[in-house]
């Protein structure tokens, strides 16, 4: 069965704003319950070469409650990275949700989906979590304060690409529909994934992403995706380029000046000892 890719914006962004959807996949990862949700997606246009790219940001406001029933709220941003060169836009964003007075006072928890590997390529999911010591005793303090919980955050980062490797969590069967060694063509819109092989409790994921396969306009945003990926590549490399170009002339420049102040420092060096045999230079 034909599913569209989760992989790309559109369709993520697609996924995730059914409600129940994201409900299932944020507890799902994060586990805890999330009893209420609120989606926030807003859309950033900024041009790049000849077109226009689309951003969205993914926001959720969630009250949660853990296993010890105790309910908190928090701000939950998700991003998603097909290259390492997103990471500068990430501290970017995450710096401006620090900064919003509405939300100032809601932890924040980050989840990031990378689309390739980091040196952990054997974990699939990784749980970056805090601890707070005492430094003198070592002793974790458990109690939550409003100072340390408004200005540090836990993250959760899902690596994509080691998905296909294991499927021994909730987690990592869940996820199974991000899987991108099912891709059916070079294009890599739609997966392949049959529905007996997504459990029961995930079910409901895997039928939204076979809507969003047959979505009009769906593929359309994809290939829009697709020739973005490749403008900014070539806009990357062209950059580079002239980086590469202009660090060559610094470099030749910098070269010339030291000779040149080489030779005038032996030239100097050969006056004054001339000087000193007496010889005069008409």
């Amino acid at each position: 069965m034909l599913i569209a890719n989760p992989i790309y914006d559109s369709v993520f962004k697609y996924l995730l704003e059914d409600n129940d959807v994201a409900k299932l996949m944020l507890s799902t990862l994060i586990g805890e319950e999330i009893i209420d949700l609120e989606f926030n997606a807003q859309e950033q246009i900024a041009p790049i070469l000849s077109r226009q790219l689309r951003a969205y940001r993914l926001d959720f406001v969630a009250t949660m409650k853990n296993s010890q029933g105790q309910t908190r709220k928090v701000l939950i941003e998700i991003q998603k990275a097909k290259r390492e060169t997103d990471i500068p836009r990430f501290r970017c964003y995450l710096g401006k949700q620090y900064c919003l007075e509405d939300k100032k006072t809601l932890p924040i928890l980050t989840l990031y989906f990378l689309g390739y590997s980091l040196e952990y390529h054997k974990v699939p999911v990784i749980h970056i979590k805090r601890n707070c010591l005492d430094v003198a005793t070592g002793e974790i303090l458990n109690q939550r304060e409003i100072f340390i919980e408004s200005l540090t955050h836990d993250s959760y980062v899902v690596q994509i690409p080691s998905l296909s490797k294991y499927k021994r969590t909730e987690i990592e069967k869940m996820l199974q529909v991000f899987d991108q060694t099912r891709v059916i063509d070079a294009d890599k819109h739609f997966l392949d994934i049959e529905a007996s092989e997504i459990p029961v409790p995930y079910q409901l994921i895997f039928r939204r992403l076979q809507i969003a396969a047959v979505t009009p306009n769906m593929e359309q945003s994809m290939r829009l995706e697709d020739e973005v990926l490749r403008e900014l590549q070539t806009l990357e490399q062209k950059l580079e380029f002239e980086r590469t170009e202009k660090e060559r002339a610094q470099f030749d420049k910098q070269q010339t000046e030291q000779l040149l102040a080489k030779e005038q420092a032996e030239k100097e060096k050969l006056l004054n000892l001339l000087h000193q045999l007496g010889v005069k230079l008409n």
